[in-house]
């Protein structure tokens, strides 16, 4: 039996063209390996057995056909908002774990504030409670920067930070 965590184990995939295009699973990695969809251009050090055949997983995956990929919108979540900001509160710049952040609409709800990518950043306890329901102006608080929906650009640089743990990932991300 396949430990699932290797199965989980993130790989980068690449257009025909070798752009970065995304992050899977090595499950669906290995799926579109097997249908022919893509190629394994780099190979992790684990891999998965049958009773007839031993299948090393990828690490990255490209895929054989170029496909055009439409302007991506990610859902907006407290997760994709923690993950925009880097889980680095926006007023006071110190980068916490998910459990110690919360979000906070810059302009508050109780003033017709939306909750919207461009009106919520990630922010701590302390300066969530501190700000309360003012702007950051009338709090006398400065944003790290204007909150913005998420973009290709910001998911590149999520896959640059994903592939500091794999060496692997580097030559494909251009850094």
């Amino acid at each position: 039996m396949v430990s699932s965590t290797r199965l989980q184990k993130p790989v980068l995939v690449l257009n025909a063209s070798y752009e970065p295009i995304n992050v899977c699973a090595a499950r669906r990695a290995l799926v579109l390996v097997l249908k022919g969809v893509a190629s394994a251009e780099e190979l992790s050090p684990s891999s998965v057995h049958s009773t007839r055949r031993t299948v090393t997983l990828p690490s990255v995956i490209r895929l054989l056909e170029y496909r055009r990929i439409p302007h991506q919108t990610r859902a907006l979540s407290r997760k994709n908002i923690l993950m925009r900001d880097r889980y680095t509160c926006q007023y006071c710049h110190k980068t916490l774990p998910s459990s110690e952040m919360t979000l906070d609409h810059v302009i508050p709800r109780s003033r017709a504030g939306e909750t919207a990518w461009e009106n919520l950043v990630a922010c701590c306890h302390h300066c969530n409670n501190r700000k309360g329901c003012r702007t950051p102006e009338e709090a006398g608080m400065k944003l790290a920067r204007l909150p913005r929906p998420f973009s290709l650009h910001t998911s590149r640089h999520l896959m640059r930070l994903l592939g500091k743990s794999d060496e692997q990932w580097r030559k494909y991300l251009f850094y």
